[in-house]
């Protein structure tokens, strides 16, 4: 099924309509990502079997995993795909260290 594609698609049009800066590109990425590994840790740790099958089929645990589901057959493509989402996180974090830094309250 490609819902999780699916909902990767919409909400990355959504933010680019909306948000047309590419930090908010970045930060949504980001979000997805957090969203998905919390998820999965859900899944692995809950004691209720049916919300983690739920979990477990509709879900994937993060991004390379996404990437992997619909790129694994082209090997290039998916290693292109993946730097280039690790290089998403890289800036994700000179952002989030900005941010921390010009707080500058202790």
């Amino acid at each position: 099924m490609y819902i999780d594609l699916l909902v990767l698609i919409i909400g990355l049009i959504i933010v680019l309509m909306f948000f047309k800066r590419f930090s908010s590109f970045v930060f949504f990425m980001a979000i997805i990502e957090i969203f998905l590994r919390i998820l999965a840790f859900i899944k692995n740790n809950i004691g209720l079997d049916d919300v983690a099958a739920i979990i477990g089929k509709y879900l994937p645990e993060n991004m390379f995993e996404i990437i992997d589901k619909y790129t694994g057959s082209i090997y290039l493509l998916n290693i292109i795909l993946k730097w280039c989402f690790v290089g998403i996180m890289a800036i994700f974090l000179s952002y989030i260290v900005k941010i921390f830094l010009k707080k500058k309250k202790i």
